[in-house]
């Protein structure tokens, strides 16, 4: 008894995390997933005085005075404001290890997998300024694929597109090790971009950005399944005062086949230059989806039509990258393997 009182006082919970644009998770060894909060930070532009932090943070965005600036560190999967997402990520931590250790956590993050030698530098040096004793960076992708279950160490190829909210990667996989993979800046933000844009041009009704969130996460269809309707609040641009008026799911698919299209371009070069050996095996297996952009109703049969290929949706797309993280924190052979296919810049 007296050993684990006094192990919990040294030694912090190894951590595994997805930074990402829209939420960050951690999942804390032996514990599994122990937060799932925005990526956003409002703060004081007076003093810097932090005044609200994820959830909390997010419920801001569009409604704060000039003197305070709601934030989102992360843009396009990378960090953007350094100070302000060490904060926010110390935060985080505080919150799943209250008490400091005097022995920090080890931490295994995931990274885009063309992430420069820079924007993995940054994240490095913002989990040792939180009091990580040893972090490890894999492969966004790679994680996934072992957060989703799927075969990693066997020469056969699987490939996976995750779909977030600043960035969408498609990777194809084999021997703990990523054969090829692209990146491209659109995602479910660029969705709730193309949300804003169109009613403000076709409806001349203006909206923020929760707003238009919400109308992709509710209504937000690709298919030609029954129609939905909304009621949608905002500014009127020719009054200029609040507004209220209905959409409907096939409107807003509507709006969502460009950036869905950009994405399906993605999945098709990187099926093109994936080498003849491991096509066989996406043929018969075919593509995994994950992330929170990946939960659009009726995404999955959409790109399944446009590639040909069969389309499965992962167990827990909004986890599956965390849950990688945590497992390889038991599993410190292949954690060795897979840290290793990060290429170098």
């Amino acid at each position: 008894m007296f050993k684990n009182i006094f192990s919990f006082k040294i030694f912090g919970s190894n951590l595994g995390i997805d930074l990402g644009t829209t939420n960050t998770i951690i999942y804390a060894e032996d514990e599994g997933i122990v937060l799932d909060a925005p990526s956003v930070l409002a703060i004081s532009q007076n003093d810097g005085r932090i005044m609200g932090i994820g959830k909390e943070a997010k419920e801001m965005v569009g409604k704060t005075p000039k003197n305070i600036l709601a934030v989102r560190p992360l843009q396009d999967g990378v960090i953007a404001d350094f100070d302000i997402a060490q904060k926010m990520v110390k935060y985080f931590i505080s919150q799943v290890q209250p008490h400091r250790p005097l022995i920090g956590p080890q931490m295994v993050i995931g990274v885009p997998s063309q992430a420069t030698e820079v924007e993995r530098k940054a994240v490095v040096d913002i989990a040792a300024g939180v009091g990580a004793r040893k972090v490890h960076l894999i492969a966004e992708s790679v994680a996934a694929v072992i957060g989703a279950d799927l075969p990693l160490s066997e020469p056969s190829g699987n490939i996976i597109v995750d779909i977030g909210g600043g960035s969408s990667e498609t990777a194809v996989i084999s021997l703990n090790g990523v054969v090829i993979s692209h990146c491209i800046r659109i995602a479910g933000d660029e969705m709730d971009r193309a949300i804003i844009q169109y009613l403000r041009e076709a409806h001349n009704l203006f909206i923020g950005e929760q707003m238009a969130e919400r109308i992709k996460i509710t209504i937000g269809d690709l298919s030609s399944d029954k129609e939905e309707k909304m009621k949608v609040r905002g500014r009127d641009s020719a009054t200029g005062f609040p507004h209220e008026m209905e959409v409907n799911s096939k409107e807003i698919g509507e709006v969502l086949f460009p950036p869905v299209s950009t994405i399906c371009d993605m999945i098709e070069t990187t099926l093109e230059e994936t080498p003849p050996e491991l096509s066989g095996d996406i043929m018969q297996r075919g593509i995994y989806l994950t992330g929170g952009g990946a939960c659009i109703k009726g995404l999955d049969a959409y790109i399944s039509k446009r590639i040909h290929l069969l389309v499965n949706m992962v167990a827990q797309p909004l986890l599956s990258v965390a849950l990688g993280t945590g497992k390889l924190l038991k599993d410190q052979k292949l954690l060795s393997a897979v840290e290793a296919t990060l290429p170098a810049d």
